[in-house]
């Protein structure tokens, strides 16, 4: 199976035969030794680092459908070498962008999208309030918000719906976590531990939501919920709504609560708080084990792991916009 490969130290790569070649730079502490990794067994490469390499490599690799994703310094995500869309079709583009052209379909494709979202958010509320945590206000006023869906006839009334549930979510944060400290979300830069995670694991989820689409035949800069833009895959952060509660925060919670990720796996320049070189492997390797673990899919009767469940979203959406689902149902957590 297929999987992504995180590069976290500056160095060189590239191509050896059917391999790619990564020579790490040259440290004090110890001699570079080259690492090979077979190309065949690479979905995606994140890149930490700084990566010396030549068009001659990214036309191999994008002969091979390998995406690459790029993070600054301080893991902000800054974009990605995507290869030619191989699987694109002209029937899937023109029903795509007729959706969104069509107001009424847009709003209902996109009220799908806040609609999983918002229940995937309260499906983890609820988990920790039968574990004693108190989030009912929190639970009963995103329950409110949630009853006007049906009525919102506008993306904007859509995304203010979104926007406040999230920032209900968010505001029982400091409820679910005991670890770390929780004021609130910021984003640019985050100003402390939990803040630091989110934006890391939300940067993650983005990318590997911008795969699946990649594996399907959907436009990635075509959207519904968020507004096409210049330079962005809009429909990667649609997607990526789902899936973040489950993802993401499920995540974040698990390694601070049972306390695998401390105070020592952050670094804190003037106000800002990023991520250390130990903490973004520590998050990587569990985000790693999160996405490869495998749930009994309800209507497949087959277990599935959590990436392959990003996929068939992309699918379920895809056969709706050709007609061939008559809603787009996103996925919804059930435990």
């Amino acid at each position: 199976m297929k999987k992504a490969f995180y590069l976290f130290n500056p160095g060189r790569m590239s191509r050896s035969d059917n391999t790619l070649r990564f020579d790490p730079a040259e440290t004090a502490e110890a001699p570079a030794r080259p690492r090979f990794l077979p190309v065949e067994g690479i979905s995606a490469l994140y890149v930490f680092g700084s990566l010396d390499t030549n068009s001659a490599l990214y036309n191999f690799l994008g002969r091979k459908h390998v995406p690459v994703h790029f993070f600054d310094y301080y893991q902000h995500y800054t974009g990605s070498f995507s290869p030619r869309e191989y699987l694109l079709a002209g029937q899937m583009l023109i029903a795509q962008t007729d959706a969104y052209r069509s107001g009424k379909q847009r709003v209902r494709i996109a009220r799908a999208l806040v609609e999983g979202a918002t229940f995937n958010m309260l499906k983890n509320l609820r988990y920790y309030l039968n574990r004693g945590r108190s989030l009912a206000e929190q639970i009963d006023k995103i329950e409110t918000l949630r009853a006007e869906l049906d009525n919102a006839k506008s993306i904007g009334h859509l995304m203010g719906l979104e926007g406040n549930c999230r920032q209900l979510y968010y505001s029982a944060f400091g409820e679910i976590v005991d670890a770390f400290p929780w004021t609130g979300r910021q984003k640019r830069p985050p100003t402390d531990e939990l803040n630091a995670l989110l934006s890391f694991g939300n940067s993650l989820c983005y990318t590997v939501c911008l795969d699946a689409i990649y594996n399907s035949q959907l436009n990635p800069t075509i959207s519904y919920l968020h507004e096409p833009g210049t330079r962005r895959y809009s429909l990667a952060l649609d997607v990526s709504e789902i899936f973040k509660p489950i993802l993401v925060d499920r995540l974040i919670f698990r390694l601070c609560n049972k306390r695998e990720i401390r105070e020592e796996h952050f670094d804190k320049v003037d106000k800002a708080c990023f991520l250390s070189p130990a903490g973004r492997r520590l998050f990587v390797q569990a985000w790693e084990e999160r996405l490869q673990q495998s749930i009994q899919h309800r209507k497949l009767n087959r277990k599935v792991s959590y990436r392959h469940l990003l996929r068939l979203d992309c699918y379920k959406l895809a056969k709706h916009l050709l007609g061939m689902e008559p809603n787009f149902e996103p996925f919804k957590v059930w435990w």
